[in-house]
């Protein structure tokens, strides 16, 4: 057994309750487009500690801290890139001081830096874990339990990410997701078998998807993560709150907390272990996801269907290379003749 409180839930069969969005809640508590929302872990700090005591409330038995844009890459676009420890410091403590009384779990966010990594960019891989062992640095201080590295599209910014976050905590417990939003892949082509399968590889020991474009297709993405996970590996999901819609002057979410109550109890159903919500997600939705998952509590759960109950909706990644390579042989033809 381990000596780690989040593995130690998850070998005990406990699922764990994520929290929902955090950029959108802070807009509605008066950043605009454009501000940094890690400046607010110092700036206004009650509003952010407020969005993580709602979470709390809500049910949440790990919240994620306010630093999703917290590389030095990404605070550059403020003229923040000096203060990366400071601020990653500051929204780990915030969430800490909430989280750590009620036995709750603080998660330290790590999003993309926004920057190419190599071999697809001029970053080279050794640059990009230093940024990100940087961005650590400030959430170990702050009091995180774990660090979830979201909302990759690249497996080798995942990679890097994970070498920064081990070279300054070797025993940090490590979740990384991905958002499988381009037909059920990333932007990068990766799907969510090659993702489990690569980065159980590495030791990642919490593999799943987050953002995405609703919870159908998040369904679709975590049977197959549940299909071929590997032993010992569990899995979390954190969907958005269905599809973003311009109204009334504001982006707001179609889903519902009884669409992400929904989607709660399938994903339970299919033996995610940590579930949660992403964009557009509330604290309401959180709190109809807690009540809906207490519901079905004794109930058996089903797990995925096996792999040869039928085809799959996302596409083999064998087939997406020979459909590239037929396209490239018929440019080819087209230019010879």
């Amino acid at each position: 057994m381990t000596n780690n409180k989040l593995l130690t839930w998850l070998e005990e069969g406990r699922f764990v309750l994520g929290d929902g969005a955090m950029g959108t809640m802070l807009q509605d508590a008066g950043l605009t487009d454009g501000g940094a929302p890690e400046l607010w872990n110092v700036v206004y700090p009650e509003r952010v500690s407020a969005v993580y005591q709602a979470y709390i409330d809500a049910g949440s038995n790990m919240i994620e801290t306010n630093t999703f844009g917290g590389t030095s890459a990404r605070l550059k676009m403020h003229n923040l890139q000096d203060r990366v420890v400071e601020l990653n410091r500051a929204g780990a403590k915030l969430a800490a001081d909430i989280a750590h009384p009620v036995g709750a779990l603080v998660a330290g966010s790590i999003g993309p830096s926004g920057e190419l990594i190599e071999p697809v960019g001029p970053l080279t891989m050794e640059e990009a874990a230093a940024m990100f062992a940087e961005q650590t640095i400030g959430l170990v201080e702050g009091g995180v339990d774990c660090v979830v590295i979201e909302t990759m599209s690249h497996l080798n910014e995942v990679k890097a990410a994970v070498d920064g976050v081990r070279s300054v905590a070797p025993e940090l417990p490590i979740v990384t997701t991905l958002s499988f939003d381009t037909n059920l892949h990333t932007m990068m082509g990766v799907s969510p078998r090659q993702a489990v399968e690569e980065l159980a590889a590495l030791g990642v020991k919490v593999i799943g998807a987050n953002c995405g474009t609703g919870t159908d297709e998040m369904e679709m993405i975590a049977t197959q993560l549940a299909q071929y996970r590997p032993d010992g590996i569990y899995l979390m999901v954190q969907s958005n709150s269905g599809l973003p819609q311009y109204a009334n002057g504001k982006i707001q979410y179609e889903g519902t907390p009884e669409v992400m109550a929904d989607y709660a109890i399938k994903m339970r159903n299919l033996g995610i272990n940590i579930i949660g919500a992403c964009c557009g997600s509330s604290p309401a939705h959180i709190a109809a996801m807690r009540d809906a998952l207490a519901r079905v509590q004794n109930d058996p759960i089903p797990g995925p269907p096996s792999i040869e109950d039928g085809d799959s909706p996302i596409e083999s990644s064998e087939s997406r290379l020979a459909r590239a390579a037929a396209r490239r042989t018929e440019r080819r033809q087209r230019v010879q003749a």
